[in-house]
């Protein structure tokens, strides 16, 4: 059983300060390189506890999903701000100026937060991060009313181990994503999800036992369902999200790798408001 001193969410000794995502993005590595291996994604506007730094990384954990690795200390600033408006595009620039044929600063990504200061027309003037078009924003509290909208607008992506931003991302990040586009927050990785998230689905394998939004996981694997018979998941075989019938997934990973190891439902409903046992302090 998963538990909080897996290595992957153990909260680094010694102090934290506090700190938030000023770029459009921060990889998170195993190790304090530019080349270290990325295992998960810190989206604009996020908060990190901070800790330890070398060589221009800091060792962190984020608060959305306590996931723990490196991050350059460029990407980051202090002290944190409060978030106003969020990311609805699957991707958008922030400009210097509101204006189309301005210079762009950096791309935000579906889910990224923002600090908005004031309006320009049809541009937002946002802390840190330029100027943003207003319909690429909604308030933080304006959810999908089902998860798997994201997931459908993601077929195409490249696939990114660590990645869950609209430029890259791993089957992980593709299912935490479609979730928190409802408003529910996944754990990070599949085996966590698996321990973690939803209802085991009894007989899953049997004709109709699915539906549009279960998860179905193999071991190191998972993916969201669009309906009783096909999975949208993000995958190195097609080496992007792509939708295939489920059994036609299930057969050519057997092949490869290992049978799928069982499916859960998230009643999304139900989840939101409480604090799951992942997530308590």
């Amino acid at each position: 059983m998963l538990s909080f001193d897996d290595a992957r969410l153990r909260r680094p000794d010694g102090d934290a300060l506090a700190m938030q995502v000023t770029a459009g993005a921060a990889a998170l590595r195993e190790t304090p390189e530019g080349d270290g291996r990325m295992v998960n994604v810190s989206l604009h506007g996020e908060i990190l506890d901070t800790f330890e730094e070398q060589s221009g990384f800091l060792r962190v954990q984020t608060r959305r999903d306590r996931y723990v690795g490196w991050a350059d200390a460029e990407a980051l600033s202090a002290p944190v701000r409060k978030t106003t408006q969020k990311v609805s595009a699957l991707r958008t620039y922030c400009h210097s100026e509101p204006h189309l044929k301005s210079a762009p600063y950096f791309l935000l990504s579906f889910g990224a937060e923002v600090v908005a200061e004031g309006e320009d027309g049809d541009w937002m003037r946002c802390a840190r991060a330029g100027y943003v078009h207003k319909r690429h924003l909604v308030p933080l509290d304006e959810f999908e009313s089902d998860p798997v909208l994201l997931a459908e607008r993601l077929i195409g992506t490249p696939y990114l181990w660590g990645g869950r931003e609209s430029l890259g991302l791993d089957c992980s990040g593709l299912t935490q994503g479609a979730y928190a586009s409802a408003g529910l927050i996944l754990p990070r990785d599949s085996d966590m999800q698996f321990a973690w998230a939803g209802e085991a689905i009894a007989d899953w394998r049997k004709a109709g036992a699915l539906r549009r939004g279960d998860l179905v996981f193999w071991e190191g694997h998972v993916g969201i369902m669009a309906d009783d018979v096909h999975l949208i998941h993000a995958n190195a075989w097609h080496m992007a999200v792509a939708k295939e019938p489920l059994e036609e997934a299930i057969v050519r990973i057997a092949k490869i790798y290992v049978e799928p190891i069982g499916a859960k439902r998230v009643d999304v409903a139900r989840e939101l408001g409480r604090v799951p046992e992942w997530r308590a302090p």
